[in-house]
């Protein structure tokens, strides 16, 4: 049985893997390799994840996990950007682990959290190209809003993020 709990130091390397292994395998087909190596290194590497396990705020509220017999098979986790306004920054799971409703209960976990920090609605921002990725939010109640320079450009690529929003 799946259970989401708040990540702790002992979920890093889990995170670390699940968030690699899950970029990986939503970009690999679409994006160079050296754009997947950069994002993978800035954002999942052992001591951010400790970071962001250990120091958390209303701005960032720390990860989440999915665990399945105490091993790490999703992650994820958001924050506030304004006083009642939510993001999900990050959700992964293990590849092999998809469509078992793993990610709709980290959203849910991240949903409450924002909720008590005064959430009224929630937004994220997924690649234009992330086919699964649109149709998981557009299914949760999430609508398209705008399009925007996705995160982590450095000049030499033209990505897309697809701008989404809800009600919560």
């Amino acid at each position: 049985m799946i259970s989401v709990v708040k990540a702790n130091q002992q979920h890093i390397e889990g995170i670390a893997r699940v968030c690699t292994d899950g970029h990986w395998a939503t970009y690999g087909h679409s994006k160079p390799k050296a754009y997947i190596e950069r994002v993978v290194e800035a954002f999942y590497n052992y001591d951010r994840i400790r970071q962001e396990v250990t120091e958390t705020s209303k701005h960032w509220g720390g990860y989440f996990v999915a665990l399945d017999d105490g091993e790490v098979v999703g992650a994820g986790g958001g924050g506030m950007t304004g006083d009642t306004t939510g993001e999900l920054f990050v959700l992964y799971l293990d590849p092999d682990r998809r469509n078992e409703g793993i990610g709709t209960k980290i959203l849910d976990a991240v949903t409450i959290q924002q909720k008590e920090f005064g959430a009224i609605e929630q937004w994220v921002s997924v690649e234009k190209d992330n086919d699964m990725g649109i149709t998981f939010y557009e299914a949760r109640g999430f609508s398209y809003q705008y399009e925007r320079e996705s995160y982590g450009n450095e000049g030499e690529e033209d990505y897309i993020s697809l701008r989404y929003y809800r009600l919560i």
